[in-house]
């Protein structure tokens, strides 16, 4: 990209999580017009010739029997953790109100209430409660701690892969492995 005094740069952040593509993508423009032109509202309430399709093609891609696709990363999260308490109190037997999710500190899910309930981040969480209980955060990385807060009361593990907004910060050798165990 080259800024207004004709500096030229390697665009590594591009709007980070909300546009990851760069700037002005042309493959990327040209599909955004193309999907203008037949419908602009592509919400999975509205019934649309390749809402079927890119389910059953994402569903495979996945190895699942079914996806639900969310508007933003943080609606994705908190469809996560009720789907998660849902099933802790209907499947697991965990007793209503006690359900627990155990989460890595320096997270970033998004901007929600529930969300920055187990951020970790002050700007992001500060002044905003009172916030969502049922979370447990550990450090990021450390397997030991995850393991050690995982009880009969844990629903799910929440964690990113790569934490991008602590710093770019990727897991020890073994660690996600490790989580599934």
């Amino acid at each position: 990209m080259t800024d207004v005094e004709g500096r030229r740069y390697l665009d590594l952040l591009a709007g980070y999580s909300a546009l990851n593509f760069g700037h002005g993508n042309r493959r990327l423009i040209d599909a955004a017009k193309a999907q203008l032109e037949r419908v602009t509202l592509t919400s999975r309430a509205f019934h649309h010739d390749r809402f079927a399709d890119f389910c059953t093609r994402l569903a495979e891609l996945c190895g699942k029997e079914a996806v639900l696709p969310m508007n933003t990363g943080a609606e994705a999260v908190e469809t996560a953790v009720k789907t998660a308490r849902k099933w802790g109190y209907e499947v697991k037997g965990v007793p209503d109100g006690h359900a627990k999710i155990v989460v890595a500190a320096n997270n970033f899910h998004g901007r929600t209430t529930t969300v920055v309930s187990f951020s970790t981040d002050h700007e992001a969480r500060d002044h905003f409660g009172p916030y969502t209980p049922g979370f447990e955060i550990v450090p990021y990385g450390d397997l030991t701690a995850l393991e050690a807060a995982v009880t009969e009361n844990t629903v799910a593990v929440l964690l990113e892969p790569i934490q991008g907004e602590a710093g770019v910060l990727v897991p020890p050798a073994g660690y996600l492995p490790g989580c599934g165990s």
